[in-house]
C-alpha cells in the first residue's frame, strides 16, 4: 500500500500525523519503532511482550492450570 502524508510543524520539530484508522489497524498506541533503511524509514508498532499477563495468569488459576509440574524441592535437597 502507498500513501502520502504531509510533514507538519510540532513545536520546534516536524512530524507526520497518522489517522485513527491506521493507528487501530496496526495496533499503534504510545510508541513506535523506526527502522532506518538505505532509502526508506519503516514505522512499526512496539510489541509489549508481557502485556495482559496478569489476566492470563488469573485465567490459568481459575482453570486450575497453574499447578507445579515438579515438586519445588527434591528429596535429596537440604536447605540447612
Amino acid at each position: 500500500m502507498y500513501m502520502q502524508v504531509s510533514i507538519i510543524q510540532i513545536g520546534n520539530s516536524k512530524g507526520i500525523r497518522l489517522s485513527k484508522t491506521l493507528l487501530e489497524k496496526y495496533h499503534i498506541t504510545d510508541k513506535v519503532e523506526l527502522i532506518l533503511e538505505e532509502d526508506c524509514i519503516v514505522i512499526k508498532s512496539v510489541a509489549e511482550p508481557r502485556k495482559d499477563w496478569d489476566a492470563a495468569f488469573a485465567a490459568m488459576h481459575r482453570n486450575g492450570d497453574d499447578k507445579l509440574l515438579i515438586d519445588g524441592v527434591f528429596e535429596d535437597e537440604s536447605w540447612d
